[in-house]
């Protein structure tokens, strides 16, 4: 007979890697794997310490710019995509490169490319400073797209030409805030023109809806992520709406078991670039303290997947 409390651990499902992410890490492995290491890479290729240390390991040297990577050895760009400038400048340097951008992040620089072309004013809804939406941003020449990140900017947006105003949105955004600015946008400009199908990703909208299935019956959700990636961030927020005490960790050693005090339920997620032995990790350290019964909750099947760049194929 178990002395350990008893505690129901809903595991949310889909969580964790997305074929963006994947894709992005594959890129860095085979890279290294082909051309042996250092292979550098710009920016952190996905937002989660214990990949990237795990890739440093391997031997990438992660980045913030390109003129800190010699012109003789591979440099990858991150899964968030980056301004034209940058394999401007990777190709002026006669540097070998591979752009590890999600396809989805490419489909937005698509999209904000014919709105230019088409002479529509551009707003990008999205996080000031996120890598994807200075990746974003940085496809067109300064000041044509304007950024667009509460209900409040929305409001105050003042186009040249009200009838001729277009939005993209950041990937990994909240559905549910992003369609509020949307709202927002659609109330003053009726004509504005919208994306064919939605920006933000499949994986992003997944998890969120996994998250809201069980965070309305756990007392606490616990979301495997790192503080710098807006997916896992967007997924805490959605788990406290629904009415979870939600905390953000990066791994098993960042959970106070306090936070489990009285709790008779849990929910645990992952973000998009968030390891599933992370996940493991945490539900083995609860069933160290606790007399743990783990239920999935499935709310979609992900069959989503992406080609790699043929120089690594």
């Amino acid at each position: 007979m178990s002395t350990r409390p008893p505690l129901t651990v809903l595991l949310a499902s889909p969580r964790g890697f997305c074929a963006g992410v994947d894709r992005a890490i594959q890129i860095v492995e085979r890279a290294i794997e082909k051309y042996g290491a250092p292979v550098y890479v710009r920016h952190e290729i996905v937002h989660n310490r214990h990949v990237v240390d795990r890739l440093k390991a391997l031997g990438a040297i992660f980045v913030e710019e390109l003129d800190e990577c010699p012109a003789d050895r591979p440099v990858v760009f991150s899964a968030h995509g980056v301004p034209k400038s940058v394999p401007a400048d990777a190709k002026a340097r006669k540097m070998l490169y591979l752009d590890a951008t999600c396809p989805l992040v490419s489909k937005v620089h698509v999209e904000a490319g014919r709105h230019f072309d088409a002479g529509r004013e551009i707003v990008l809804i999205g996080h000031a400073g996120h890598p994807e939406v200075v990746g974003t941003m940085g496809q067109l020449p300064e000041g044509a797209v304007a950024l667009i990140e509460t209900v409040e900017d929305a409001r105050a947006f003042q186009p040249r030409d009200p009838a001729n105003v277009a939005f993209v949105t950041q990937t990994t955004l909240s559905v549910d805030d992003t369609a509020e600015i949307v709202a927002a946008l659609r109330a003053r400009f009726p004509q504005i023109a919208a994306p064919h199908k939605e920006d933000i990703c499949y994986a992003t909208t997944n998890r969120q809806e996994a998250v809201k299935a069980i965070a309305a019956r756990s007392q606490v959700l616990l979301v495997l992520g790192s503080a710098n990636s807006s997916n896992s961030v967007r997924l805490a927020e959605v788990g406290r709406r629904s009415g979870a005490e939600a905390y953000l960790i990066d791994d098993a050693s960042a959970l106070d078991l306090s936070w489990i005090d009285g709790a008779r339920t849990v929910g645990v997620t992952a973000g998009a670039s968030a390891p599933e032995v992370l996940v493991q990790g945490v539900i083995d350290r609860l069933a160290d303290s606790f007399d743990v019964t783990v239920e999935e909750i499935d709310t979609a099947r992900e069959t989503v997947t992406f080609k790699l760049p043929r120089a690594v194929a």
